[in-house]
């Protein structure tokens, strides 16, 4: 993601690197065809250790091993993790990690299709959109979870992160948006 900030200097030069080939995969391009790719050429196919709480079990946790990474691979959704979070690095020592010192980076990034506010931009690399085609059980799923009185939540990446509703993605003309897509492409 920084190489194309560095390339947008004509007298500069950026190497890319990767390990794994070319996102030329059209399962890669398909969201629906997701799964697919985990637990395929494309994913380096890790797995955690064994978890106590989980019987000894070990979890998938796919990480892609093509251009694009696990942005190539993974379901897409959008979404930046807790303003709490952020605040915590920085209160542990980490200068420049709190949620309003990485909120104009976010938004930087994003070209978001709802629009710009105060939470999201656009203009960016990365494609931010709603779901196209919504399966109705995960209709019926957030119906429910209003019902029992959870807070419907129009936008993970705001205000009220906690509640049920529906996850923005990284696509873009309903295909993956992965950092190859945005940063490369």
């Amino acid at each position: 993601m920084w190489a194309i900030r560095l390339s947008e200097d004509a007298e500069t030069a950026v190497l890319l690197l990767e390990a794994g080939g070319p996102d030329d995969k059209p399962e890669i391009q398909i969201p629906y065809a997701a799964y697919t790719l985990q637990g395929s050429e494309i994913d380096w196919s890790y797995t955690t250790d064994p978890q106590p709480h989980l019987n000894g079990r070990q979890i998938n946790w796919p990480r892609g091993k093509v251009l694009g990474g696990t942005s190539a691979i993974n379901a897409m959704i959008y979404i930046r993790g807790h303003r709490r979070c952020y605040d915590a690095w920085q209160a542990a020592g980490n200068p420049g990690w709190s949620y309003a010192e990485v909120l104009p980076y976010f938004k930087k990034a994003e070209h978001q299709e709802r629009g710009p506010d105060d939470y999201h931009g656009v203009g960016g690399p990365l494609n931010v959109a709603d779901l196209r085609d919504v399966n109705p059980l995960s209709c019926a799923f957030v119906d429910a979870a209003r019902e029992i009185g959870l807070p419907l939540t129009s936008d993970f990446n705001s205000t009220h992160m906690e509640g049920c509703g529906f996850y923005q993605v990284t696509q873009k003309n309903g295909e993956r948006w992965s950092a190859a897509s945005a940063y490369l492409k």
